[in-house]
């Protein structure tokens, strides 16, 4: 069913007409206002004289190419929801997308329901009320008391280290968004680490059997292969159900 309600208007950029063809009659269906650009360089005139709530941007594109696309509209729209398209094999794109300031990224091929559900949450994020940094956060079970450093699942604490909390803390306080190894280990230990990932993965195996249930089978703190962790954004008391490429139990 089509929404007429508060339409998320997404700028589609991508050089390919099969990929803007094949998201522009479902998305219209879901209620999003699709307005698209196959350059880079048409998706910043239309960023700085059009309003959007989101853009969907290919990393492959001729002409300014993806990631310089990307460079720029995070000049001129510094909190304009960014997810970029990536291909299967894109790693290193995904990490250098994230690091330049992609809010996410979707790998193609890819589900409509999934693209969708991504940008609405991007979107979701970026409307929300700045919060304050004291105030507790819950999340499904898990509840982090920042005044405090208190980490408590279902009522009960949960004993975590200083940098077990850390990391919890800074992935939970960017729920539902990619975080790279790098800026984790940046943010946690300082540059000097930053490129210790066997070093974080220790770390998050240590914290998932401290919060998960089943810590081969997280469904908070996840692992976007070869590129870092996600945790879980979910409402209070739900349950959720993983796809496979979030279902990795080893960090």
């Amino acid at each position: 069913m089509t929404s007429t309600a508060n339409p998320i208007r997404v700028l589609l950029v991508d050089d390919e007409p099969a990929i803007r063809r094949a998201l522009r009659t479902p998305l219209s269906e879901m209620g999003f206002h699709t307005t698209e650009a196959s350059r880079g360089e048409e998706a910043l005139h239309l960023v700085q004289t059009q309003t959007f709530d989101v853009v969907l941007l290919d990393v492959n594109m001729p002409g300014m190419g993806g990631m310089k696309t990307l460079t720029r509209l995070r000049a001129v729209a510094p909190r304009l929801p960014i997810l970029m398209l990536t291909v299967v094999d894109g790693e290193e794109e995904k990490v250098e997308a994230l690091e330049s300031g992609a809010d996410d990224y979707i790998t193609k091929p890819f589900s409509i329901r999934e693209c969708a559900a991504r940008m609405r949450s991007a979107v979701r994020r970026a409307q929300a009320p700045e919060r304050n940094e004291d105030a507790p956060l819950s999340i499904g079970e898990i509840q982090v008391v920042p005044t405090r450093r208190v980490v408590n699942k279902s009522g009960l604490p949960i004993h975590l280290t200083r940098k077990e909390y850390d990391i919890l803390y800074y992935l939970m306080t960017h729920a539902g968004r990619a975080v790279t190894y790098g800026k984790l280990l940046t943010s946690v230990w300082g540059p000097d680490y930053r490129q210790e990932v066997d070093y974080l993965r220790t770390f998050v195996r240590q914290l998932r059997k401290k919060i998960e249930d089943d810590p081969s089978a997280p469904k908070y703190l996840l692992t976007d292969a070869y590129v870092g962790y996600r945790f879980a954004e979910l409402p209070a008391g739900s349950d959720i159900s993983l796809s496979e490429e979030h279902r990795m139990g080893s960090a």
